[in-house]
């Protein structure tokens, strides 16, 4: 599988997209009103659950146990919603996070 990374610019001259009806093909240049709408994104590497008492006996150095193992995939949140799963990765000195899986959801509602 290739890695592309496609700039909005070149995502919106080379993809279109369709709709389910007989209405044509839109292009994704339609959506570039969206394109600036800010999003959270959060990459979650686990959880865990502690009292009060315990979260105030945590100091400086000490380890907080997550319920995720290593190498277990890592959740990612656009707008507290599930949205992929990934791993983290490192890019010269900072963390990030390579999507792995593309979680679909049907919207019961609209």
């Amino acid at each position: 599988m290739a890695n592309e990374d496609l700039s909005l610019e070149e995502f919106a001259d080379s993809t279109a997209l369709t709709t389910g009806d007989d209405a044509g093909d839109k292009a994704a240049s339609d959506l570039a009103s969206v394109f600036d709408v800010p999003v959270n994104i959060s990459a979650v590497l686990g959880k865990a659950h502690m009292t009060v008492a315990q979260l105030l006996k945590l100091n400086r150095g000490s380890v907080l146990e997550l319920d995720r193992k290593v190498g277990e995939a890592i959740d990612i949140f656009v707008n507290n919603r599930l949205v992929a799963r990934g791993e983290v990765v490192v890019v010269e000195d900072r963390l990030g996070v390579t999507m792995t899986e593309i979680i679909k959801t049907e919207d019961s509602g609209a």
